[in-house]
């Protein structure tokens, strides 16, 4: 669905930007196309380069100043490709006076390639960088044109797989590969073989049951997996990049039987297009081709255990690249099913393009903060030419790849080094947000569970932002920079969103502005991390010493010469630090506290011996022990609720539920050593009580352990529980209901 705006709206098939600081993007216009600019946070300026002539009523062009910074990757590629000269002068379409849902809408007079960006100031530091988001909606004129995206680098060849058709064509070893839905919802089957088995009289392609079986992954998934091999175990193909995240891995494509049996006969379909595209090749034909069917959204009902489909999730533009293992002979497919869903009942057409083997494409796939936001694709932290140095083992945390685990540590070291030295993880997914303005306290005394306004500078609060049904939205760390501004530290952008509507609502003067693309952070985390941090940090002359820094304090200062504003919290329930930094001093900033830290033990730390050292801790966390649909209480965060405040949203809602409690979080300690899942139920005899929400093996009990939301009738310490697998019944797993913290229940550690 598009996104709709007062006096404008965007329908499907429109274009997205989601612009933030320092971006430079390009947006091709037609004559007659609106263009609908809106300030998400607003005070942010906007530039438009190339811009001269092609939209009514805007100002003349003027000379670019040199003291602004862009992110110039994408324009320079351009530049390198002589689409666009060096630009000299732009229209600057905001000045950043503008507030928050400030609209601008242009209609394009000519067509144009134009380019759009956020400037930051040449050696903006820590205290004025500005963060920045505007949103950017193009509503097509007359014009049916779908723009394609950017070249990924030199292309040696490209065409259109037109509607319900079949298209074959050679990948040299290395080549690339970019596979593009056009206009959106159009599914697009895929299929690979080696050449020289081919040549050779043998038909050796991508085989389901061995891809599934060596990655270990179910059918189908809602993704694609990493590789793809053929019937003889050897990889034919590798997926770099995924704007769209979700697809079938493994079905037929359509067959003539397929639709036959469903009252259409004759209907065109893939599997014959297929063979019809790899008869110059001398392929044998199959009634029926198996692929990897992209842009496929299909999913398996849990009850009745159906395969089922829905229209795809991709847009205009979305894509897959993928990267040759071998000699191949490939197919893509633009799927004729105008009968189901899954091409949004219209057929539409698939582009592709081929690179050569010397273009860079990094892994990637697509994050989307808010269900309507433009996609982005995960990158490498601003401490990944230090991480990847020491491991290969890399996870998507939101639109970042960040370390599992460190190849010469190893999980179990790492936890121990947190419990008995100290450790560094990159924690840069963490989400930053400054909230400032005249009315900034009363917006976060109306959205948060504990009083802002009574915040000293320096000092922070650990609370939660509530949906009106008592739900969390989000929970973070709230910390007060300036007399009216605080800096909120949190996992979900819902809660930003969240927060800008409230002030909207309200008629609130407040501004809730990203951080995220200026700063970084680390996590310095154990009983030496004191001691580590206080050989390298020098406080402002304003600000509090390290000493004086108490549980869920701040301050600001230098570490080697860089400006760092450094917070006392962690997720591991030691002493610790979170220290935030500027990207560009990001390294810097790793090897100085390495190299302080060796001395006392200190070691990388990568996510999974945090997740092991949160539950230990007894910390929540969102999508675990805390879902839509669960309020605060029955999540263990009533201790993050003050119901001495006048007000705040949910509130009431608590309040009620205060009077009828009905599952309460808990912890279990498990007899065996086996540990269950997320999700498994929970179980009295025959009847299910509750459910699993985190689960480890314990270093600390040396069992497993795991965190339960279950009936207030059973969660009595003590009381004893089974947890069920396979069906619930067949297999049960014995454990004792326990505190939900396990480690230093008191925080006596983190408060040292």
């Amino acid at each position: 669905m598009g996104v709709s705006y007062p006096g404008f709206s965007c329908s499907p098939g429109d274009v997205r930007l989601d612009l933030h600081l320092t971006d430079l993007r390009p947006l091709r216009v037609a004559s007659g196309d609106l263009v609908s600019i809106r300030q998400v946070e607003g005070q942010t300026p906007l530039w438009l380069l190339y811009g001269s002539g092609v939209f009514e009523g805007c100002q003349a062009p003027v000379p670019i100043a040199d003291h602004y910074v862009w992110a110039r990757a994408q324009l320079d590629a351009a530049i390198a490709r002589g689409e666009v000269a060096e630009p000299q002068d732009g229209i600057c379409l905001f000045d950043g006076s503008q507030g928050v849902d400030d609209l601008l809408v242009l209609r394009a007079t000519a067509e144009a390639t134009l380019w759009l960006g956020i400037p930051q100031l040449r050696g903006a530091n820590l205290a004025n960088s500005a963060g920045g988001h505007i949103s950017v909606d193009l509503q097509r004129g007359t014009s049916s044109v779908f723009d394609l995206p950017p070249p990924l680098g030199k292309v040696v060849r490209e065409f259109r797989v037109p509607r319900a058709s079949a298209h074959a064509y050679e990948l040299k070893r290395g080549q690339y590969v970019q596979i593009i839905d056009v206009e959106g919802r159009q599914c697009s089957d895929f299929m690979a073989m080696h050449l020289a088995d081919l040549e050779a009289g043998r038909e050796r392609f991508i085989d389901s049951t061995v891809t599934r079986t060596l990655v270990g992954g179910a059918y189908p998934i809602p993704g694609l997996f990493s590789r793809f091999f053929d019937q003889d175990m050897r990889p034919l193909i590798s997926v770099e990049q995924d704007t769209v995240g979700r697809h079938d891995t493994f079905a037929l494509a359509c067959t003539a039987v397929g639709y036959e049996n469903r009252g259409y006969p004759g209907h065109i379909n893939c599997s014959d297009n297929i063979s019809d595209a790899w008869m110059p090749w001398d392929v044998g034909r199959k009634r029926a081709w198996p692929a990897i069917n992209f842009f496929f959204n299909s999913q398996i009902d849990p009850h009745s255990n159906l395969l089922s489909s829905d229209e795809a999730w991709s847009r205009p533009g979305d894509y897959v690249a993928m990267r040759a293992l071998d000699d191949l002979l490939c197919v893509s497919t633009a799927c004729p099913d105008d009968v189901d869903p899954i091409n949004g009942w219209n057929p539409t057409e698939v582009h592709v393009r081929i690179y050569e083997d010397d273009t860079s494409v990094t892994k990637a796939i697509a994050y989307r903060p808010t269900p309507d936001a433009e996609p982005r694709m995960t990158t490498e932290s601003p401490f990944h030419a230090r991480t990847s140095a020491l491991t290969k083992s890399f996870a998507v945390a939101r639109d970042l790849w960040l370390p599992t685990r460190f190849d010469g540590v190893g999980t179990l070291d790492e936890y121990a080094a947190t419990r008995n030295a100290a450790t560094l993880q990159d924690m840069s997914s963490l989400l930053k947000y400054d909230i400032v303005g005249p009315d900034v306290e009363a917006l976060l005394d109306l959205a948060l569970t504990k009083t802002a306004s009574k915040l000293p500078i320096h000092r922070g609060i650990y609370c939660l932002m509530l949906h009106e049904t008592g739900a969390v939205i989000d929970d973070g760390t709230l910390f007060r920079l300036e007399d009216k501004s605080f800096r909120w530290l949190c996992a979900n952008p819902e809660g930003a969103v969240h927060l800008r509507t409230l002030a909207q609502e309200r008629g609130l003067n407040a501004f809730v502005l990203s951080r995220n693309s200026t700063l970084c952070n680390l996590a310095l985390q154990g009983p030496k991390s004191r001691d580590i941090l206080g050989t390298c940090f020098d406080a402002h002359i304003r600000a509090p010493d390290l000493a004086h820094v108490k549980w869920f304090g701040s301050t600001v200062g230098r570490i080697d010469g860089r400006a760092v504003y450094v917070t006392r919290t962690g997720y591991t329930g030691e002493l610790g630090y979170e220290i935030f930094t500027a990207p560009a001093d990001a390294t810097a900033l790793w090897d100085c506290l390495m190299t302080a830290g060796q001395p006392q033990g200190l070691k990388p730390q990568g996510g999974d011996a945090l997740g092991i050292l949160r539950v230990e801790a007894g910390l929540m966390a969102g999508g675990a022990e805390f879902t839509p649909g669960v309020d605060a209480l029955e999540a263990g965060l009533g201790f993050a609720i003050n119901f001495k405040k006048a007000d705040f949203i949910g509130k009431a809602a608590l309040e009620r539920n205060q009077q009828a409690e009905r599952n309460r979080l808990v912890g279990l300690h498990f007899d065996g050593a086996e540990v269950p899942h997320h999700g498994d139920g929970v179980f009295v005899g025959q009847r299910q009580i509750g459910t699993v929400t985190s689960a480890v093996m314990s270093p600390y009990l040396s069992k497993p352990l795991a965190l339960a939301r279950v009936a207030v009738e059973y969660a009595q310490q003590g009381s004893s529980l089974e947890i069920g697998k396979l069906d619930g019944h067949a297999k049960r797993l014995t454990c004792t209901v326990a505190p939900v913290t396990t480690y230093d229940p008191k925080r006596e550690r983190a408060r040292a």
